[in-house]
């Protein structure tokens, strides 16, 4: 069972994925070793994993958002298959089974131009689908993640370990073939140590140090905290499409991001020109969210939701037997 203190353990990483066990135990207030054990605890537990990713800008590509409704008899196979695509992540079943929610990285010209989305409307199971560019992402740059909100870091804790991270300022710089070796241990393990670094890519730790920050600084390689919000006492996961009033797009945005249920939020294009994916207790405590700080958000004009039922894949996890593993593991 997991604590407040690995709430806090998982909220710091979310601030900043590489901080050291030193310095997160500063600031939750316990020893060095503790904040060791219970973070590889976690990570062995599959509970927590962090991952250095390249950006998709960084190769010219996009991301989309891919709605695809489906027969519920069929859905599984197809869901299964695409949550092991390298290209997709945040794969996901809701709305009773019948629909498979996914983000596809693509070229950014036009969703035409890629292969696995124009052989998917040919796809048995597929009955309708619909793909919408996501434009901009709302929250600080390198968003924090959701925490949930109940036994994490207070907001001056958390501005001390954000503090510390690098701020990119762009342009993503491409990664070089010489950096495969380095992003591939980053995939693997976000918070592997220079020393591990230096072995995989035959470089001296300056010289890994020197181009981690090179890499982080120009938004080339981000990182990304895959948590299981069910083993943390949030079983109720959905999608909204949010339609908002176009002057308000960029406020409502950030407002939502905001919000403790709010895990990630979007501007998108298509009717729906919010995405948000919210993360609550239970049914009780979504309804609340619905009725009271969504509610009162100036500019909603209307929604959808698709409540999730199968997690399949994070950021570059999948999800296996309720773990979050490499997806080189399966």
């Amino acid at each position: 069972m997991t604590d407040d203190l690995d709430r806090k353990i998982i909220h710091g990483l979310h601030c900043a994925p590489r901080v050291s066990f030193r310095r997160l135990s500063e600031v939750v207030g316990v020893s060095e070793q503790t904040v060791a054990r219970r973070y590889n605890a976690l990570r062995r537990g599959g509970l927590v994993r962090v991952v250095g990713l390249s950006s998709p800008a960084a190769h010219g590509q996009a991301e989309w958002i891919a709605r695809l409704r489906c027969r519920p008899d069929a859905v599984g196979p197809l869901a299964d298959s695409l949550a092991r695509r390298p290209e997709v992540a945040y794969a996901s079943l809701a709305s009773g089974g019948s629909e498979i929610i996914c983000i596809i990285r693509s070229p950014a010209g036009t969703a035409r131009d890629d292969v696995l989305l124009r052989q998917l409307p040919r796809a048995a199971s597929v009955l309708d689908m619909s793909v919408d560019l996501i434009m901009h992402a709302f929250g600080v740059p390198g968003p924090t993640g959701w925490t949930g909100g109940e036994g994490s870091l207070t907001a001056d804790q958390a501005r001390e370990l954000i503090a510390e991270r690098p701020v990119p300022v762009g342009p993503p710089l491409p990664p070089t073939d010489e950096d495969l070796p380095l992003l591939e241990a980053l995939a693997e393990d976000g918070r592997v140590s220079h020393t591990r670094l230096a072995e995989v890519t035959g470089w001296s730790k300056p010289r890994v140090a020197r181009r981690l920050e090179a890499l982080e600084t120009s938004g080339s390689l981000t990182y990304d905290v895959d948590t299981l919000p069910e083993r943390l006492g949030y079983e109720l996961n959905a999608a909204l499409w949010l339609q908002v009033d176009p002057p308000r797009l960029h406020a409502i945005g950030e407002e939502l991001s905001r919000h403790d249920e709010c895990a990630f939020a979007a501007a998108t294009s298509g009717k729906h020109n919010i995405m948000a994916i919210v993360i609550c207790k239970d049914t009780a405590d979504f309804y609340r969210y619905l009725s009271t700080r969504l509610a009162h958000v100036e500019g909603v004009k209307g929604y959808e939701i698709s409540v999730r039922v199968r997690r399949l894949k994070q950021a570059a996890s999948l999800i296996h037997h309720g773990r979050l593993i490499h997806p080189a593991l399966v």
